[in-house]
């Protein structure tokens, strides 16, 4: 795999071939998010975006580190040249995920949990990694910006691999961390209880037998969008599952037109929940992108409206 960083590597290992093609529907094709400024030459992932939209925080890695970014949007409906985020730039650090409310930001880093000596390892899809391991850290809001970055607890940073958060309107946190001996990821969900995280709990549908990854949890709770190698991926796909009162449906594909041939992971959901956003290998097939920098095969963030996606209509 071209990428060694954390969950870029998962497609190499959660390649689930052979399986048959769903039914296209081209009225949910992907479109590319910001190409040549959030969308650049190098691999970028996981946008969060504010209450109203106007500002993103997303992943941008090379092969040796990963560094959030922000970008705004001004004048003419572009968004800025992204910048380095205040609370980034010295550790690995990915994946930002924003509340709701946008009152607080959680992401994933490597950095020690005292602030001092050497970065996290990790151990995931039955190997170690040297300082590739990840907690999961929160920023507040201020009126200057952001506040120093605080590990959040022992409750949910109980695996110096656990990556991938997103934040419902309650304050509950879903993530992914290893199971079965390091050889595969599962989705899980710590309740925010009285001013604290009760003990995660394993999502459903998430059973341990495949990959599942990414989790992008509507603010209500009531649909979840995440990467999975299970049947029918053909590597790392999106799949779309339903609340129903305690109970959650099985999982959907969300079709070839918006999984392609390559990995389709890191999804996010805009502040209305109604347009996803995820990243993927893909290479865009317009012309006037032919011989564009960012169309390179690296991991670009594209973007569907749900309503326009059969696939992920509740029935």
């Amino acid at each position: 795999m071209r990428v060694p960083l954390l969950f870029l590597m998962l497609s190499a290992a959660c390649i689930a071939r052979g399986a048959e093609p769903g039914v296209p529907s081209p009225a949910c094709a992907p479109q590319v998010f910001a190409p040549g400024v959030i969308s650049g030459v190098e691999h970028d992932t996981a946008p969060a975006f504010s209450p109203d939209g106007r500002s993103v925080w997303f992943s941008r890695s090379d092969a040796t580190r990963s560094t959030i970014l922000d970008s705004h949007l001004v004048e003419g409906g572009r968004w800025s040249a992204p910048r380095t985020a205040s609370f980034s730039g010295r550790w690995t650090d990915m994946e930002p995920a924003m509340s709701p409310d946008g009152r607080f930001l959680v992401f994933v880093s490597n950095r020690p949990a005292d602030g001092d000596g050497p970065p996290l390892d990790g151990f995931f899809m039955g190997k170690s990694f040297p300082g590739g391991g990840g907690n999961l850290w929160r920023v507040e809001r201020t009126a200057d910006g952001w506040s120093a970055p605080a590990r959040l607890p022992d409750i949910v940073n109980a695996d110096p691999s656990t990556f991938a958060p997103s934040v419902a309107a309650d304050g509950s946190l879903w993530f992914m961390r290893p199971v079965d001996g390091g050889r595969r990821f599962r989705l899980y969900r710590a309740a925010w209880r009285d001013g604290g995280f009760e003990a995660p709990q394993p999502l459903p549908f998430s059973d341990g037998s495949t990959n599942d990854v990414d989790p992008a949890v509507a603010p209500d709770e009531s649909f979840v969008v995440f990467g999975s190698s299970r049947p029918p991926a053909r590597d790392m796909d999106l799949f779309i599952a339903w609340r129903t009162g305690s109970t959650w449906s099985a999982p959907r594909h969300l079709g070839d037109v918006v999984n392609s041939t390559g990995s389709d992971a890191e999804a996010r959901l805009s502040p209305d929940a109604r347009t996803l956003y995820f990243s993927s290998e893909r290479r865009s097939t317009a012309a006037h992108d032919s011989d564009a920098t960012w169309n390179n095969g690296k991991y670009n963030v594209w973007r569907i409206e749900l309503a326009g996606c059969p696939a992920a209509r509740r029935d």
